[in-house]
């Protein structure tokens, strides 16, 4: 069943990924619906995380929060979800615990484990398993009702590997590492399974209502410069190559795709020919470096360090200029962003600030 949308109010985001003239640079964040907010925590209240996420009419409201909240100042909505959704689809077990953050109680140690096979041999059945989120999109483009664009996700296949074998965050990353450059071959099958089950959920929740996508590398900065070409770009590339292929046989239109490779600073002249038509840069990255060596080729999205929205007004404002300094004014091929998400404490009047002066600063 087709279900019909609203007509697109604010379509500045489309046309800034597309690499048009706008009259002012698109803004959002990353996690921009999420703990920054009390409005969030009222609404959560004892719930767990996921099953937040599994409710599609809480991640609904959720992803609104900040449309509500900064209405006039943001142009795009993010579905209120998870990268780890993939790995529990895949019938593995994910805890979001409180003050630590996601955690795998019975992590894929090494090939030998049986369920390294099994993993790689189910066959996955994505529509069913992962059914929440795209009720959510849906239910999610219909309350906004054209106001904005909204952007579904997923999780690159080295991030989520990681997560599936470190059990969680990692300082080290020993058990990925390990993986990686004692059974390489094994590695590269999981990450070819896991690209595979990440261009199934994209498509589905563009099927859904989804009207731009985002793929997050957030552990892209582990790996080495030659590291990241063997085991991160190329899964990049299957994405970005496959999606719109997916996309046709479901009879749905392109959208625009994202990459954000977190820490991979390096990977930029790679990322610009790596099939997105944005990449997403993280704060480690000179604004002006950038924008010369994207040469116009793609849209570049951020990048202001997160930890400047718990500073002083003056302080954001000059982070501001030096954004639309570097990114040439930003009436095109930028989209004003953070260069990774929103973080706990941050005061929401500190980003109201912050979309207001790209407003002031970028605009016409």
């Amino acid at each position: 069943m087709t279900v019909e949308f609203a007509p697109l109010k604010n379509d500045l985001l489309l046309r800034a990924a597309r690499g048009e003239l706008v009259p002012r640079p698109p803004c959002w964040v990353m996690r921009q619906a999420g703990r920054y907010l009390p409005e969030y925590h009222e609404l959560k209240g004892s719930r767990d995380f996921f099953a937040c996420c599994r409710d599609p009419d809480i991640a609904a409201k959720l992803t609104l929060q900040p449309i509500q909240r900064f209405a006039g100042l943001i142009d795009a909505a993010i579905i209120f979800s998870d990268i780890l959704v993939i790995p529990q689809a895949m019938g593995m077990q994910v805890e979001m615990v409180d003050k630590k953050g996601p955690s795998f109680p019975n992590p894929l140690k090494s090939p030998a484990d049986p369920r390294y096979r099994d993993l790689l041999d189910q066959h996955v059945n994505v529509a069913a398993e992962l059914d929440y989120v795209y009720d959510a999109v849906t239910l999610t483009r219909q309350r906004l009702d054209g106001s904005v664009p909204l952007i579904g996700f997923c999780g690159a296949p080295w991030t989520l590997m990681s997560y599936m074998v470190e059990g969680g965050g990692s300082k080290l990353f020993a058990d990925v590492k390990t993986w990686v450059f004692k059974h390489p071959d094994e590695s590269r099958k999981l990450l070819q399974k896991i690209a595979e089950l990440c261009v199934e959920h994209l498509a589905l929740q563009v099927k859904a209502g989804a009207q731009m996508v985002q793929v997050f590398d957030s552990w892209a900065g582990e790996l080495s410069p030659s590291s990241f070409k063997i085991f991160s770009l190329p899964y990049l590339r299957y994405i970005s190559e496959n999606l719109p292929r997916r996309l046709n046989e479901l009879k749905q239109q392109q959208v625009p795709m994202t990459v954000f490779a977190k820490g991979a600073w390096y990977a930029l002249e790679d990322l610009c020919k790596s099939g997105y038509q944005v990449v997403s840069l993280d704060w480690l990255q000179d604004p002006a470096d950038a924008f010369r060596i994207a040469k116009g080729r793609v849209t570049l999205q951020g990048n202001a360090d997160p930890g400047v929205l718990y500073g002083s007004r003056a302080a954001i404002t000059a982070m501001v200029e030096e954004m639309v300094r570097g990114f040439e004014g930003g009436k095109q091929h930028w989209i004003a962003n953070l260069g990774h998400g929103i973080t706990p404490g941050v005061d929401p009047e500190n980003l109201r600030f912050y979309f207001q002066e790209i407003h002031r600063l970028a605009g016409s």
